[in-house]
């Protein structure tokens, strides 16, 4: 696969790496948590927190992948657009839009 000249090109490509709902599931499990922990940390100012926070967000969503999609996650090769893209995916779930967004089989 070659490189994408943007994220508008890149997006329809991770969607199509995301089929398995079970694997979107991790991913929102993930993304929330680390809002939840980051949350948490700035409340009580738990600074020591912060650092699950990589292992959380990336954890649920590669074991998605490797369980459930059975494909290498998109973020060993486009990192910057991979988390960039998690959080529009959420969002597009969130307001009833990832539906019409996901590509075709």
């Amino acid at each position: 696969m070659s490189g994408f000249n943007s994220f508008q090109e890149f997006y329809p490509y991770y969607l199509s790496e995301h089929r398995h709902p079970v694997c979107r599931a991790m991913h929102y499990t993930g993304s929330s948590l680390v809002i939840g922990v980051l949350l948490y940390a700035l409340i009580t100012r738990q600074w020591h927190w912060l650092w699950l926070l990589p292992f959380i967000g990336y954890g649920f969503a590669w074991l998605g992948h490797f369980v459930f999609e059975h494909n290498k996650p998109a973020t060993f090769k486009y990192p910057l657009y991979s988390l960039a893209a998690d959080w529009v995916m959420l969002k597009d779930f969130l307001t009833g839009q990832l539906k019409r967004k996901m590509p075709p089989p």
